[in-house]
């Protein structure tokens, strides 16, 4: 497996995802390379607004094992193990198995070829019978651990027929494949009649869409518990902002006072003409001294984070990891040596101007082993690339052609390419660097592909 995988989440986000066993201590740094023809940098995006809008991110405990029989090498002995202890490993697989089934199905929800769209539902069809038959083969049967079973049965079950039923409401239409639906038809019949025979939930509750849905929420997050990791979020810089606001007001107090002490000088006495001098001198004041703020603020947080975040374990609240998070466009001077050397491989006609959008991300995991049973925290972070679609161009240009005399067009969409080079850091060894390549026009992201690197360029693995 990749150090870190990045792939495309929806029609209008893409994620990453890797992996940090204890003690880890990784340096992530993303560059977005916007070309300018696409309308977006300082001037019409703000960075801090577009982290908290537009980038989510999810932090949890991971093992590798997840379509092995988890179930069984957790469970099997069970009478050695406490209460606690049992949730904990149940909800750990549960939580694993509905994060695989929900990242297949929006990746096979995204091929429209009918032939690989079918092929790739009945393999996501087998899996899920396969985890299921191996996650109730274990049930207990003591009540103190049955009623967490239960309650992951009941999620898995319910979720994995919503998944399945939304890819067949979206399926490309198809004869020749009735039997591969006819199959996952069946088994969502069948998940549906296994929860109620079980009465996991009440009539009035199956019933009602609003119901369903907001108790499934509830146990999906009785699911994450132990399992997703606690972030502790909270902005840097604040203080030193305050001394930078009382600094510029300083500064730009000096110089209105010196202006006061002078226009007094030049008016004898208390007349029309020093009035509307001090006025002039106040209004000046208020203009300038935002622009001098910031214009200070810019060049004393350039480099620095502007976020931190803890990350603990819910159940402990023993802190595991710790985060930096810098975001803010740069200029093309202040790109690392061999990140411009990597965008120098584009071809002649790749080579526009761009605005370079960065985020990166620092983090420290913890020296100390984690609860019994996990090894590592996995990381995914999503990034909506929605605000930037707003800024494009639609389509308006036709092509024309001509066969037999008779005339006729087809429209072209616009389409954009955002070139995006990844670098990661483990501790002290070489930074190791991957690009991509991301096209998409203003409604959804056709294609996201990972380009070669020139040679003397370390790669990641």
């Amino acid at each position: 497996m990749a150090k870190i995988r990045v792939k495309q989440e929806e029609s209008l986000s893409i994620k990453f995802i890797h992996q940090m066993k204890v003690g880890a201590n990784r340096r992530l740094d993303l560059y977005f390379f916007l070309p300018k023809e696409m309308g977006i940098g300082p001037h019409s995006l703000n960075e801090e607004e577009y982290y908290h809008s537009a980038i989510t991110g999810r932090r949890s405990y991971y093992s590798s094992a997840l379509h092995l029989p988890l179930v069984q090498s957790r469970f099997a002995s069970q009478k050695k193990r406490t209460v606690e202890e049992f949730r904990l490993y149940l909800n750990l697989f549960a939580y694993q198995f509905a994060v695989a089934i929900e990242t297949d199905s929006k990746e096979l929800g995204q091929i429209e070829d009918a032939e690989e769209f079918y092929g790739a539902l009945n393999a996501l069809y087998e899996l899920v019978i396969q985890l299921l038959k191996k996650f109730r083969r274990n049930e207990p049967s003591d009540p103190k651990w049955k009623s967490y079973f239960e309650n992951a049965d009941n999620y898995l079950s319910w979720f994995c027929e919503q998944r399945l039923l939304k890819l067949l409401s979206r399926a490309p239409r198809s004869s020749e494949f009735s039997e591969i639906v006819e199959n996952v038809i069946g088994l969502c019949r069948s998940e549906h009649e296994h929860r109620k025979s079980k009465r996991y939930n009440s009539l009035h509750t199956v019933e009602d869409p609003n119901r369903i849905s907001n108790k499934m929420l509830l146990l999906r997050r009785l699911i994450q518990q132990g399992v997703v990791l606690k972030d502790e979020f909270k902005v840097l810089g604040v203080g030193l902002k305050k001394m930078t606001t009382g600094f510029a007001t300083a500064m730009v107090m000096l110089v209105v006072s010196a202006l006061i002490i002078k226009a007094q000088g030049v008016f004898s006495g208390l007349t029309i003409a020093l009035v509307l001098t001090l006025a002039v001198i106040y209004g000046f004041r208020e203009i300038f001294k935002e622009d001098i703020r910031n214009a200070l603020w810019r060049v004393i947080q350039k480099g620095r984070p502007k976020w931190s975040r803890i990350l603990r374990d819910t159940t402990s609240q023993a802190p595991i990891a710790k985060q930096l998070v810098w975001m803010d466009f740069m200029k093309s001077a202040e790109l690392p040596a061999k990140v411009s050397e990597i965008l120098k491989r584009r071809h002649s006609q790749n080579k526009l101007d761009a605005e370079v959008l960065h985020y990166g991300i620092h983090t420290r995991v913890t020296q100390k082993d984690f609860l019994a049973g996990y090894t590592t925290i996995q990381e995914q972070v999503n990034f909506s690339l929605a605000p930037f679609a707003r800024y494009l161009e639609r389509g308006k240009a036709k092509i024309y052609r001509e066969q037999d005399g008779k005339i006729s067009n087809d429209s072209v969409e616009r389409r954009y390419q955002i070139n995006m080079i990844l670098a990661v850091r483990d501790d002290k060894d070489e930074v190791q660097y991957a690009r991509y390549k991301i096209t998409m026009n203003r409604s959804t992201i056709i294609d996201v592909s990972q380009s070669d690197l020139p040679d003397g360029i370390p790669e990641m693995d």
